[in-house]
């Protein structure tokens, strides 16, 4: 290894702290100099302005840069703490908007309950939240938080929205199943509430993507129905309470014998997005009416 090369690693540093109380041991030395050129005067005076003072506007411009540096590092935490405080206050807003928009939400699903219940008055219902439901993107299976010990009873008759929902297919005493019209095992015997003209919807998952179900066996011989026509529950169904809106054409076209028509329909109830529904507590044999 050269000597130089060791030389430069032998190198002496002298640490930051020690540093420190070198000059501030030569500060306080140079100021007591200082204070003696008042008694001393001559040329000792004369060559301690021209070190003393310099050196005395250094380390005052070096103290007014630290107290600036000092406040300016106060005010950057008082201001790290407003953030602080401000960011608590905007998520607690957060939270209180979310609350309304629930709020307003689950008002709005309430008054439709009330208007729907105000339609169907003579049947005696009781409000119901789902708690469940089977898989997929539609409320085509659910449960709901309602059962035997609530008085629901297998076959009794389901609404929400505007319109006919399901059907109750099992109990619990304190849930029960759902069956939707929408389900592919779904069948409700309907009629057109202008010509009273019946016919056969059938619950289409597939079709259900296009927000539609099928309808069939229509007998239309005076050719009056036509899209957008309403579709109820028939007198002749033997487990839907009649006068329910099912919901309303959508298409229709004539079969191929000639004799009957088919097509679509579209739901008076929004299948995506239900949550609360009522229940009829009535069963359609205790109306009278033929099975």
């Amino acid at each position: 290894m050269s000597p130089m090369i060791k030389r430069k690693r032998d190198k002496f540093t002298l640490p930051s702290k020690y540093l420190l109380l070198i000059l501030t041991f030569l500060c306080v030395i140079l100021m007591g100099i200082t204070f003696t050129t008042d008694y001393l005067g001559g040329s000792l005076g004369t060559i301690s302005g021209y070190v003393v003072v310099p050196f005395q506007r250094g380390v005052s411009s070096v103290g007014g840069w630290l107290s600036n540096r000092s406040e300016e590092l106060a005010q950057l935490r008082d201001v790290l703490q407003e953030n602080e405080e401000l960011k608590k206050q905007v998520d607690e807003l957060s939270i209180q908007i979310t609350e309304l928009q629930q709020e307003k939400y689950e008002l709005n699903s309430l008054r439709e309950l009330y208007e729907l219940d105000s339609q169907y008055a003579d049947y005696e219902k009781t409000g119901a939240r789902i708690i469940g439901r089977d898989s997929g993107n539609w409320f085509h299976s659910f449960l709901i938080d309602k059962g035997s010990d609530d008085g629901l009873e297998v076959n009794m008759n389901v609404i929400a929205g505007n319109g006919l929902v399901g059907i109750v297919t099992y109990t619990g005493p304190n849930w029960s199943r759902v069956t939707s019209i929408i389900n592919d095992n779904s069948n409700v015997s309907g009629m057109i509430l202008a010509t009273s003209d019946n016919l056969i919807v059938s619950g289409n998952l597939e079709l259900m993507k296009s927000g539609v179900i099928s309808f069939s066996q229509l007998v239309d011989s005076a050719s009056q129905v036509a899209p957008g026509d309403k579709i109820v529950t028939s007198q002749i169904s033997d487990r839907y309470l009649p006068g329910i809106l099912i919901g309303y054409i959508s298409e229709i076209q004539t079969d191929s014998n000639n004799l009957t028509k088919s097509g679509k329909v579209t739901p008076a109830v929004d299948f995506e997005h239900l949550e609360e529904v009522l229940v009829i507590k009535k069963l359609k044999q205790q109306t009278g009416d033929a099975s």
